[in-house]
């Protein structure tokens, strides 16, 4: 295998571009969504159809690469098949056609990321606490695109967020095809099926839980930059906060490997769980309270940034030799996926019925349910 020093800034930049794509979709899609007239039932249902194909296509992509071998392959052709698909968001602004547009490249887009976890994984060997460290490149990638972007739709149209997803997706072919070849090594559980590790009770509840954790996220990804552009906050001031939790991400990744050591993946789950019900309480019910919402996200450190790199560790211990790139696939299936979609999709209704406060309370009970799940996985450890 080449030296770390060889791929560490090749896998960096596919982070870099596939999460600055993230920080233009989720934060702005939204208020490009709007801008086209859109209510928010509509709304819901199109920022749905990413967390959708989140769902399916992973465990089809990831089945693929472990079948034969060709990860890397995998994710380039997936790469080169979201870009394409995308180029329709500039032919279409009807709800029908960004629906079929936005169905295809979410099928592709969403294929690349778990085989480029399961590699990065594999790649940095006893080394997984270090994660973090190169996952905080597409942190930083975040932020650019979401600051950057804030700052420009004070004083263009919002429209022009269709070029800025096209050079996301173009960094995204780029750095795919330079990505690590690696070698799946054989392991005592390669016999046996992957339904029989999912089956077992400390993996359904890691997976029930953070299925949990990405429902309660779902109202924050579809509707949280126009509930501050409601009450009142420039957008510049919405890239700032978006881009506020994500600086607090990036420090908490860089800590993870002492974190680890010292309080091991479940103890950092509990902690994150317990961090994002008050976070999404504060969201609901302090929005005009500038302190308190600078608060909540700083608290993104821990509802995303410990929360993600915890609980793809868990994912990778409990995954090895050839279910790894389908065990990432399964975790991003059930819980990114299906619990985005929850989230996503409940969002509508009860933002259009009840309010947003109605919102994000449903948020927090459902980071409360999750919380339940991991310390009763807690307790399973420490026995």
């Amino acid at each position: 295998m080449s030296s770390p020093i060889n791929y560490h800034w090749r896998i960096a930049g596919f982070y870099f571009f596939y999460y600055a794509f993230v920080g233009m979709f989720s934060p702005y899609w939204s208020l490009y969504l709007q801008s086209l007239q859109f209510d928010a039932i509509d709304i819901a249902i199109l920022m749905s159809l990413q967390p959708l194909m989140r769902m399916v296509a992973p465990n089809v992509w990831g089945w693929l690469a472990d079948h034969t071998g060709k990860r890397r392959e995998v994710v380039v052709m997936a790469a080169s098949l979201s870009a394409l698909f995308y180029l329709g968001v500039f032919a279409t602004t009807s709800f029908w056609g960004l629906f079929i547009v936005l169905l295809l490249m979410s099928f592709f887009w969403s294929a690349s990321m778990p085989l480029v976890e399961a590699t990065t994984l594999t790649w940095l060997g006893s080394n997984t606490a270090h994660y973090g460290r190169l996952r905080s490149w597409g942190s930083i990638g975040f932020i650019l695109s979401v600051v950057g972007l804030g700052y420009a739709f004070d004083y263009i149209a919002i429209a022009w967020l269709l070029w800025a997803g096209l050079v996301c997706e173009v960094g995204i072919l780029i750095f795919a095809r330079q990505i690590p070849p690696t070698e799946v090594l054989a392991h005592h559980t390669d016999h046996q099926p992957i339904r029989q590790i999912v089956m077992q009770p400390h993996v359904l509840v890691l997976f029930g839980a953070c299925f949990l954790m990405a429902a309660a996220h779902g109202p924050y990804y579809t509707f949280f930059s126009i509930y501050l552009v409601e009450h009142g906050y420039a957008k510049s001031v919405v890239g700032g906060l978006w881009a506020l939790g994500v600086i607090c991400e990036i420090g908490v990744f860089f800590v993870m490997p002492t974190l680890v050591r010292r309080f091991g993946f479940t103890r950092i789950l509990l902690i994150s769980f317990g961090a994002a019900v008050l976070r999404f309480m504060l969201i609901g019910w302090a929005v005009d309270i500038v302190a308190l919402l600078l608060l909540a996200q700083v608290l993104h450190a821990l509802t995303f940034g410990a929360y993600h790199a915890a609980s793809l560790g868990l994912v990778h211990e409990f995954f090895r030799g050839r279910h790894q790139s389908r065990g990432q696939a399964l975790f991003g299936s059930i819980t990114y996926g299906a619990g985005g979609i929850l989230g996503s999709l409940a969002s509508g209704p009860i933002w259009q019925h009840w309010g947003a406060s109605a919102l994000y309370s449903f948020s927090s009970s459902m980071a409360l349910l999750g919380l339940m799940l991991v310390a009763w996985l807690l307790r399973r450890v420490n026995r």
